[in-house]
């Protein structure tokens, strides 16, 4: 190396920027285990408290609450009176750190920090071999996915996402068909039931253990215009026609994504419309570089969604395959007026609303 070309400063900038990394991916995991074991939850209810205090309202071990709370100061997420060895959660915060915040709940999406952790060495050998890991491989992703989207479609799916669409709910009131590609655990199907009990809904997933989850949450709302299959989504013209199909942050992860959506569009009748969330992103990296969350997208894009793709041989978008290739795509399986909207307070995705 040239030392005459050598910036001391720019490489001390750079240094200080890998601390701040090293120490926030530490903080994630630390923010994952206040949320999954409840302290974020009940620490914002609580005056100042000490850790023994916290841990016996909690129930947990008070020396592993002490250090965890030690990383929390540290991190300027728990504030820590010295002199009476107190902590307090200011509210500022935990209307980010709670499950109570609704579509604010940021700690929810910490926990795929860990996640993504658990397949690192896999995913080295896929950086050496190519190929990718099947789904099998993330026993968790579809719980924790379907809790990170009912933030959103708890609180937005039917007042917000549906009328992008014109007119949608007077056709749903009226009574319509509708099919969810993907749907997981089934909030969205199942939420979408009870709004509107003169339409039919149907969702299909190819996951065996995600349909039994629907089913039972659809059992428990007492849902009777809803049914769920277990189905790939390449296949879906076996399920008749719709007047609306909807696919919720699943188009991306498919071995076959143009086909499924040749496979969406035959599926739908002549003046039927379909309604496609995917992650707000440009197919350009260059436009993502100010992107707030661009960072943690492509990290779950290399360790879970283009993998999961790339396992079937597929095209492996990614999470990161951009507004401009998703409209593409939805051009070349022959979907007509397409439009990219925003919900306000989502700021991951778009909805892309199409005709057939």
């Amino acid at each position: 190396m040239d030392k005459q070309d050598y910036n001391n400063s720019k490489a001390e900038e750079f240094a200080s920027k890998m601390f701040q990394f090293l120490n926030s991916g530490m903080l994630s995991l630390m923010i994952s285990i206040g949320y999954k074991t409840g302290l974020f939850d009940l620490i914002a209810q609580l005056k100042p408290s000490t850790s023994q205090e916290i841990s016996q309202a909690a129930k947990l071990n008070e020396r592993y609450i002490r250090e965890w709370l030690g990383a929390m100061v540290m991190g300027n997420i728990i504030e820590y009176d010295p002199l009476t060895e107190k902590y307090f959660l200011p509210k500022e915060h935990s209307a980010f750190l709670t499950r109570k915040s609704g579509i604010d709940n940021l700690a929810v999406l910490a926990q795929y920090v860990s996640l993504m952790g658990n397949v690192e060495d896999k995913i080295v050998e896929c950086f050496r071999n190519g190929g990718g890991l099947p789904y099998s491989e993330y026993p968790k992703f579809q719980q924790l996915q379907a809790e990170e989207t009912a933030r959103i479609f708890d609180s937005k799916l039917t007042g917000q996402i549906l009328p992008l669409i014109p007119e949608i709910n007077n056709r749903l009131n009226d009574g319509i068909k509708v099919l969810d590609i993907g749907c997981g655990q089934g909030r969205a199907v199942n939420l979408m039931g009870k709004a509107f009990s003169r339409s039919e809904f149907t969702g299909c997933d190819i996951s065996y253990e995600g349909i039994l989850s629907a089913k039972e949450e659809a059992k428990n709302m007492g849902l009777t215009n809803v049914r769920f299959e277990i189905k790939d989504a390449l296949l879906v013209e076996e399920l008749g026609k719709f007047d609306l199909i909807t696919a919720f942050d699943t188009i991306h992860d498919q071995a076959q994504p143009t086909k499924v959506l040749k496979a969406i569009n035959a599926s739908l009748n002549n003046d039927g419309f379909f309604l496609m969330q995917d992650i707000a992103a440009s197919s350009k990296v260059e436009k993502n570089i100010d992107s707030l969350l661009a960072p943690t997208l492509y990290t779950i894009s290399t360790m879970h969604c283009m993998s999961v793709s790339l396992a079937f041989d597929g095209e492996g978008l990614g999470t990161m395959w951009g507004k401009e290739l998703a409209v593409n795509k939805l051009t070349e399986a022959g979907f007509k007026d397409i439009k990219v909207k925003n919900v306000e307070g989502d700021i991951m995705n778009y909805y892309y609303v199409s005709r057939k």
